[in-house]
């Protein structure tokens, strides 16, 4: 019994030291591990995170944790918890993007107006949702990397419009997003395709699983929950392998049931690699939020992110009247990622 015991003290001390991505992934990867079905940790109703995105949040624990009898975190555990608080992207920041292909001005905001002015308007549009949401708002641009084409085939931006839009981005401190439509190939080997691009600390990823299809336009493609897994798994690995630092975001959009398949399997405790569901319904606010407590029915996907479209009088693609930052903010759960397009 005493083993027992001081078993189980060891636990209790092992599991406060750890940061908040590790304690997610006791919470919420579904392996009974050492805890038993009976731990508190695996009681959680609220995962962790997106809960460990605010610093209130953090405050709370360590307030607990100083509270426990005869127990005081030591300087390794403080760093830890520390570390912890500065390593995600979304702790204390909201993100905000813009959408498009800089080509083409009939496939979002990005090509339709200089760098400089679309930094501008994105500036001053941040300042809304930072006055609304209480946080700070990093902005950045979401690029279309790949677009499909009629059969599924894939044209990819040319380099020297990816270089200088990777370069402009980090030399002015913006996040930018590498969109891709996937089309009639392999999502793990397109997935693949982007890899090296993370080498540049401010790019992040996103897949489209409408677009994976070698019918664009007649039908809605999809993504499976075993190949978004797939994805965070190679996305993480390849970040350890070639040392690469801090996290990134993976962004997948959808806006009908059938663009992810069994979505309720799909996990969201990687350490390095931050899942982001983000909801692309088009129309008046009353069928956007429609489609966004859609979204929000999957829990297990608590990172959500939101779209709205601009009106440049393109036929179908239009938000009628434009939901206001308040009213997005409004959105149950938060959004912690909006784009435009």
């Amino acid at each position: 019994m005493l083993q027992f015991i001081v078993a189980l003290l060891t636990l209790s001390l092992a599991l406060s030291s750890l940061g908040a991505e590790e304690t997610y992934h006791l919470a919420s990867s579904g392996s009974t591990g050492s805890l038993g079905s009976g731990s508190d940790y695996r009681q959680r109703e609220v995962p962790l995170f997106p809960a460990a995105l605010w610093t209130e949040d953090l405050r709370a624990r360590q307030i607990r944790d100083a509270g426990r009898p005869y127990w005081v975190p030591t300087q390794e555990e403080q760093q830890a918890l520390s570390a912890a608080a500065q390593v995600s992207l979304l702790l204390n920041n909201d993100i905000l993007l813009y959408y498009g292909h800089p080509l083409s001005q009939n496939m979002g905001v990005l090509g339709r107006f200089p760098k400089d002015e679309l930094q501008r308007r994105l500036g001053s549009l941040a300042a809304e949702y930072q006055a609304v949401g209480g946080r700070n708002v990093l902005t950045g641009f979401h690029l279309i990397y790949g677009t499909v084409w009629p059969g599924g085939d894939i044209g990819v931006i040319r380099q020297s419009v990816l270089e200088e839009w990777i370069q402009w981005t980090q030399d002015n401190g913006m996040l930018l997003v590498l969109d891709h439509q996937i089309g009639r190939f392999d999502p793990i080997a397109q997935l693949r395709s982007l890899l090296p691009y993370l080498h540049y600390p401010h790019v992040h990823l996103a897949l489209d699983p409408e677009w994976r299809t070698p019918r664009p336009m007649q039908e809605i493609g999809h993504l499976t929950a075993a190949e978004i897994n797939q994805m965070q798994a190679i996305m993480e690995d390849y970040m350890i392998e070639h040392n690469i630092s801090g996290e990134r975001l993976l962004i997948i959009h959808q806006f009908n049931q059938v663009m992810i398949r069994s979505r309720q399997d799909i996990r969201t405790d990687f350490s390095r690699v931050r899942l982001v569901h983000n909801i692309a319904g088009i129309g008046p606010p009353r069928l956007k939020r429609d489609t966004y407590a859609f979204g929000a029915q999957a829990a297990n996907m608590p990172v959500k992110g939101f779209k709205l479209w601009y009106d440049f009088g393109i036929s179908g693609h239009t938000d009628s009247p434009l939901m206001s930052p308040r009213e997005v903010m409004e959105l149950n759960p938060r959004p912690y990622v909006i784009m435009y397009q």
